[in-house]
Formats: structure tokens, sequence, C-alpha cells
């Protein structure tokens, strides 16, 4: 189909979003430390956004609502995040494990690779934490009676209860569906288009309970800062103690859950959908 200017504005086929991955992954990689932070701090609160809005509506359905209904709603929501991070522009240190596929074409250097990824995972990371502090010290967790506050304890709490190896394995999961989130973003020719093609699948990877290293640096240092700093007033309320959460301290966040989950993530992201899509797609096109 042809618009008024003759410009073809039905999705790309995959193999021209292969195309579209590699020089995107290119143009990441070349972006000086100032833009690359601070596009990173903003995807970090990007994220943070998407889970205080899943949060949210995970206390109220949670009461009314079957498991998987109350899931379905908050993956929903979720997806608020990678909607600003795709469409408002930032860079998300998961997203940008397709960065490998221009690095697998030999026209991003490892080195390159590796600044990206630890730039925006540092920038991601204060981005979170920013959304972190104004969410606590706004006072957001003690709506709902405390209820909101409770669920935030409750989803950090299980967080960093997770086997390490079970944590590789979710964050495997959740980055191949983030990872196809972005991809399928790049067929897109329009805003519209790439809402419509992020939505399904960070719905799924959260109704499935799958691990996101980016989204667990807002979630699990908000738990930690509720049970830390939390008067008696609130603990009466919800009718719980900080002994209710015996998982949630700072080794397990780093040990239990963002280091394996980050493992894991990068697996599902940069191996299991950039470096399969490069081979299907641009290996040949590598080789000439």
């Amino acid at each position: 189909m042809l618009n008024d200017k003759n410009q073809y504005v039905d999705a790309l086929l995959p193999n021209e979003m292969a195309v579209r991955a590699e020089e995107i992954g290119v143009k990441k990689a070349r972006l000086d430390f100032g833009s690359l932070f601070f596009l990173s701090v903003l995807a970090g609160a990007f994220i943070a956004f998407g889970a205080v809005f899943s949060t949210t509506i995970a206390t109220s359905a949670g009461e009314a609502m079957p498991y998987g209904a109350t899931r379905l709603l908050s993956g929903l929501v979720f997806s608020l995040g990678l909607i600003l991070v795709v469409v408002g522009g930032a860079e998300l240190f998961t997203g940008n494990n397709l960065i490998v596929m221009a690095w697998a074409s030999g026209r991003v250097k490892t080195s390159l690779l590796l600044r990206n990824w630890l730039i925006v995972y540092l920038g991601n990371f204060v981005g979170s934490i920013g959304i972190v502090l104004l969410v606590y010290f706004s006072g957001q967790t003690s709506f709902a009676n405390g209820k909101i506050g409770e669920t935030a304890l409750a989803i950090a709490n299980n967080k960093t209860n997770l086997d390490f190896g079970q944590a590789i394995a979710l964050g495997i999961l959740c980055n191949v569906l983030v990872c196809l989130a972005i991809w399928l973003s790049y067929g897109g020719r329009s805003a519209a288009d790439k809402i419509l093609a992020i939505v399904p699948p960070i719905t799924a990877f959260v109704a499935c309970g799958f691990e996101h290293s980016v989204a667990n640096m807002y979630f699990i240092p908000l738990g930690l800062m509720i049970k830390a700093g939390a008067g008696e007033s609130f603990w009466t309320e919800i009718g719980k103690t900080a002994a209710d959460y015996p998982s949630l301290n700072i080794e397990n966040f780093f040990l239990q859950n963002l280091i394996p989950v980050t493992i894991g993530n990068i697996i599902g992201g940069a191996v299991l959908v950039g470096i399969i899509y490069w081979f299907i797609y641009l290996r040949q096109r590598s080789d000439q």
C-alpha cells in the first residue's frame, strides 16, 4: 500500500527488520557518553513508571480477581515502560542486547558493545533508583491503607527468594520476550504500530512472572526502603512486621536476583534473539 508521498507504509518484513536492527545497533554503539548515559537514566525511570503502575493495579485487582486475570492486567499496564522507551526514545540495557547483531556483522567492536552495555546498565540503575526515592517519599506506598506498600514488599521478597539457576532461567525467558517486542517494533512505521507490537510480549513476560533486571532495579530497592524505613503505623495497618520478609535484604538483591537475572537477560536477548536473527538474515551479508 502507498501513501500520498509514494512511500511504503506496510510493516517491514523480517529481513528488512534485521537490517534496521543492525543499523540501529551501530548508532547506539557510537553515541557519546553524555547522550548515552542520560538516555539510559530516562529508560530506567520509564521502566520504573511501568512498575509503579503495575504494582498499583496488582494491589486493587488482586483482591477481586483470579490470579491469572490479575497478572494479565499487571502485565498490560507494565507495557507503559517499554512504550515510553521505544516511542519516547531512551536506552534500555535489555533491549540493547540486540546490538550483538551489529557486532556479529563486524560493524561494532567488542569494546564498543561492552561500553554501551555498561553505561546503559548503570544509567538504568540511576533512573530506577530516582523513581524509587520519589515514590517512597511521596507516600504512594501508603495509599489504600498501606496495601500498595504491602504489595511492593511481597513482590520484592518473592524476587529475592529465587534460586540462582531459577533466576537465570526466568531472566532468559523474560528477555526473549522483551527483545522480541523490540524486534517487532522495528517493523513498524508509526508510533501506533510500535505500541501494538510492544504490548503483547511485555504483557506476557509480566503475566508469566519472568524476571527483568531493570524492572528489578525498581521493585527490590523500593521493598528494601519500605522494610527499613516504614513506621510502626504502616506495619500495624497491614498487620505484618519487617520479620515477615526474611529474604528481602541487599545481599539477596544482588546475589539471588540482579546478577543471575542480568546473566539470563543477556542470554535470552543477545543469544536467543539477536544472534539467531543475525544468523538467519544477516550472516550471508556479512560474509560478502
